[in-house]
């Protein structure tokens, strides 16, 4: 699948940082923190050390057309990245301007209640997920119900479900309409093999209506698949920024075979 971009913007990210504290043991009472202090007074100044910096100084730029895959190891700022661009997080420091409605999906079954059946999780997180289409939610959730496979299983309970079942209908869910700017991070992930197959052409064509789309995986034929373009992040770091095989290719020979020789 090839694509083409345009000189339009999508996502523009300019220096972010993204800084957790992180306190790793402290006084639980005033009476410890009084003593700690009397003790140590330059305690109450900030330290480096309680602070966990999941992305530094990242800068790029998305234009309408672009696929883009997000690799690297894992703690490598992947996710954090992609939360970023959801809105979920707030950067610490930098700029990130999205233009359009952004879609992200992380975690398959967030939102899901496990006593609620296949169905009715359905019809309840459609008007989470897509609260501008209610008069389209019937016609969509008859939809997802057939894709999905379950048949009978979609009156059960949820929590009756195989892990398979769980993905099968989550990810038909989530990939039932498409987004000016999406955001994947591993959502292939828990789907049986003949289910894969399936999801797999429903993302691809997803991925083709949207504007932009990220994508994070470990699966290197899938960033093949899927993108124009990959960033590989390492210690919250861009560290490449160009062509997937390319990157996969600095990946595989800069990133894994230094870390095969420091291990």
């Amino acid at each position: 699948m090839k694509f083409t971009s345009t000189s339009n913007v999508t996502v523009q990210a300019k220096d972010l940082d993204l800084v957790f504290k992180t306190q790793l043991h402290k006084p639980w009472s005033l009476r410890d923190k009084f003593v700690e202090t009397l003790r140590d007074p330059l305690s109450l100044l900030p330290n480096q050390k309680d602070r966990f910096y999941a992305l530094r100084e990242v800068s790029f730029s998305s234009y309408q057309g672009d696929r883009i895959g997000i690799i690297g190891k894992n703690g490598a700022g992947k996710t954090s990245l992609c939360r970023l661009i959801a809105g979920v997080y707030r950067a610490s420091g930098g700029t990130l301007s999205t233009q359009g409605l952004v879609r992200s999906v992380f975690d398959t079954n967030v939102g899901i209640y496990p006593e609620l059946t296949g169905r009715e999780n359905v019809h309840l997180l459609l008007h989470y997920i897509y609260p501008q289409d209610v008069k389209q939610h019937q016609a969509m959730a008859d939809e997802i119900i057939d894709f999905s496979g379950l048949g009978s299983f979609a009156d059960a309970p949820f929590r009756l479900y195989s892990n398979g079942m769980q993905a099968r209908l989550c990810l038909s869910l989530i990939s039932a309409k498409s987004s000016p700017i999406l955001v994947l991070d591993e959502v292939f992930d828990g789907a049986d093999q003949e289910f894969q197959k399936r999801i797999s052409q429903r993302i691809l064509k997803l991925v083709d209506s949207s504007q932009t789309a990220f994508f994070v995986s470990h699966s290197p034929e899938q960033i093949r698949q899927l993108c124009n373009r990959a960033l590989v992040l390492s210690h919250g770091r861009i560290v490449y920024d160009g062509l997937p095989e390319d990157a996969l290719a600095y990946y595989q020979s800069t990133l894994v075979v230094n870390d095969d020789r420091t291990s």
